[in-house]
């Protein structure tokens, strides 16, 4: 297939993990983890300008906090899973290691620099979306047009960056 989800008629129907292959009470569970996810951004101040910027500018520590917190409990889950090799499901899990390339350093600076002037990375636009904050719809309209701009620049910059082909689905085979 090509990029963007346009298929010939050589792809799978379905790629896996679509939507279409997952069952109502699946999604309804992936809605509300979702929502939980939301609400301890919003909850917390991880989608709060004020508290982003002040992290940047290293008056506010509390961002540190959660990251760190995250880290913590993130790091022995994956522990976990990598050793016994089953998610929660009973699905066999593998870590495939990424390569290193140049596009990794110009990709994170460019993320951070998009983080610290709008104060949100893409989660926590949506939260401030769903809080009312209007100005939020124009970091959505720069992220939109940032992964278009990406998907259509990439045959471009991937002999300039030695970046590797783009692997088409869903992240999950």
């Amino acid at each position: 297939g090509e990029l963007h989800g346009r298929r010939g008629g050589h792809d799978e129907p379905h790629l896996p993990g679509d939507p279409v292959k997952t069952s109502p009470i699946m999604m309804l569970f992936y809605l509300g983890l979702g929502t939980v996810f939301g609400l301890v951004l919003s909850r917390s101040g991880a989608a709060d300008y004020n508290y982003i910027q002040g992290m940047f500018l290293l008056e506010e520590f509390q961002l540190y906090g959660i990251i760190g917190t995250a880290v913590a409990v993130t790091a022995p889950g994956l522990y976990l899973l990598k050793r016994y090799g089953k998610t929660v499901t009973g699905a066999p899990i593998q870590f495939e290691r990424k390569p290193g390339h140049r596009g990794n350093v110009f990709g994170g600076l460019l993320f951070g620099a998009g983080w610290s002037i709008t104060g949100m990375c893409p989660g926590p636009i949506l939260v401030n979306i769903g809080e009312g904050k209007l100005y939020a719809i124009a970091a959505l309209a720069g992220t939109l047009v940032g992964a278009g701009a990406f998907g259509v620049l990439y045959p471009k910059l991937q002999g300039i960056l030695r970046l590797p082909p783009l692997q088409v689905g869903t992240g999950e085979g």
